[in-house]
């Protein structure tokens, strides 16, 4: 970069070998810290329990010094807007495994990260393709968040360096339970899922409509992911359910959360 020059972002100062996991004393605390919503709370107190035993083992890999992404205080992004103004889900596997990548949205990058992982970029050249907006800049996606898109892993923590490292940690059952009460709450709600292992969960989200196709990886994009129009069906589906579309252009300068 020119020293005369300025970054368009600033970078985050990197604390997460020592910042506490915010759940580790349990909901109330998530909820007091802003780190979740009192309603997902409510939502996600049959599981309690199991959230306070995730903090206490990746508190015990963290002080055997593996490096867990993301950063303590994303963990649970997914769950900071209220579930009550949840109108779509877009359901991921588990975060970036790259240090600097993950920031707690399922696909969604901090905003600073060039390049931006290929999964994505696939997704934003089919956002183009189906709505037009312009192809974002950077890969933080809070401003779909900001308008009730629920962008959830299924696993929310990774090794640094090793993919899927954190599958069948307990994760799995604090998703499900998540996804369980949207489903319960019902509409207006629409479920995109890409690829296998997020159509598997459509039983679970009966009732609500589902936007299915290959995942956006490199590997299948072009099996049936470019093309499939998700952004603009979602917004049908949603109008027909009486709720407001989704705004899905990215601003240039990511919203301040």
């Amino acid at each position: 970069m020119d020293p005369h020059e300025m970054p368009l972002f600033d970078l985050p100062t990197d604390t997460s070998a020592i910042d506490p996991y915010p759940f580790a004393s349990g909901l109330g605390e998530a909820v007091a810290s802003g780190h979740m919503a009192a309603d997902w709370a409510e939502a996600l107190a049959p599981v309690e329990g199991e959230l306070i035993a995730l903090a206490g083992e990746l508190e015990t890999r963290r002080a055997s010094g593996e490096q867990i992404l993301p950063a303590p205080g994303n963990i649970l992004r997914a769950f900071v807007r209220p579930l009550a103004e949840a109108r779509v889900l877009i359901v991921g596997q588990d975060p970036y495994p790259t240090p600097g990548h993950s920031m707690g949205l399922s696909f969604a990058t901090l905003p600073a990260l060039r390049p931006i992982p290929r999964s994505l970029k696939n997704i934003y050249t089919e956002l183009h393709e189906d709505t037009g907006a312009p192809v974002p800049v950077h890969g933080d996606l809070s401003a779909w968040a900001k308008q009730g898109v629920v962008l959830l892993n299924r696993v929310l923590t990774v090794a640094a360096g090793s993919a899927g490292s954190h599958r069948k940690l307990g994760w799995e059952v604090i998703t499900d339970t998540a996804m369980a009460a949207l489903a319960a709450r019902g509409g207006p709600l629409v479920a995109i899922l890409w690829g296998n292992d997020a159509q598997s969960l459509a039983p679970a989200l009966e009732g609500i409509p589902t936007i299915e196709s290959v995942h956006p990886s490199p590997l299948s994009a072009r099996r049936g992911f470019f093309g499939s129009k998700p952004f603009s069906r979602a917004n049908t589906l949603l109008v027909a359910q009486g709720a407001a579309p989704i705004d899905w252009s990215i601003p240039v300068i990511p919203p301040r959360n």
